[in-house]
């Protein structure tokens, strides 16, 4: 699945809108950035289910200089070589390795091991930086914002299965033959997956990236 087109555009000019509004000093140029992020608005909502109103209330909460989000996530394996997905409450209980945005003050590791407490019970340690991908090459579903996705291999090393009912609604371990096949694709593509047994077998190989 690739971006399509205007969306590709309308963050080019929201971007331009958020850096502009961010730097200049003019009051009349930051009438002009005020102009574009509300055309970006627009933009967005005529190609989607949100409002211009709605869409515009969410691009002025962003602030400072535009750069793409984090997302986290960790492929923890137990001793029989079994990998632990959680199903996505918010995404009709769809499967997905543990994980989400990345918080501030936190490094992507230790953001990582912070989702997969928060998400199963249970605790891990980081093997490998596996991963760093950015969403728009992965097939992901077009989404608003740009994003990179940091995938590490992760040891467990205890505790126990807790469902947090906000989040997740269920907790399971697969092995590579019999891996679930409703993914929350928004989070978690199914050649992903399968790349993280590849990296678990052989924690030699080189991070992958693009």
């Amino acid at each position: 699945m690739s971006e399509p087109q205007w969306l590709i555009w309308a963050r080019d000019v929201q971007a331009i809108a958020q850096n502009g509004l961010t730097f200049c000093q003019n009051p009349y140029d930051r009438e002009r950035y005020e102009q574009l992020r509300l055309l970006s608005a627009k933009m967005l909502s005529a190609l989607s289910e949100t409002t211009p109103e709605r869409m515009l209330a969410l691009l002025e909460k962003e602030c400072g200089y535009t750069t793409p989000k984090i997302d986290v996530r960790g492929a923890v394996f137990n001793d029989q070589g079994h990998i632990l997905m959680v199903r996505e409450a918010i995404d009709h209980d769809r499967w997905t390795l543990p994980g989400g945005w990345a918080d501030v003050n936190l490094t992507t590791a230790q953001n990582t091991l912070k989702e997969v407490l928060e998400e199963s019970g249970y605790t891990a340690e980081i093997i490998k930086l596996a991963a760093l991908w950015d969403r728009d090459t992965q097939g992901h579903p077009p989404d608003l914002y740009s994003c990179a996705k940091v995938f590490y291999i992760c040891r467990l090393t205890g505790g126990t299965a807790t469902i947090d009912n906000l989040e997740t609604s269920g907790i399971g371990w697969f092995d590579r033959q019999n891996l679930p096949t409703d993914l929350s694709l928004g989070r978690l593509q199914p050649h992903q997956l399968v790349r993280m047994f590849e990296h678990y077998a052989h924690p030699e190989m080189a991070t992958d990236y693009d």
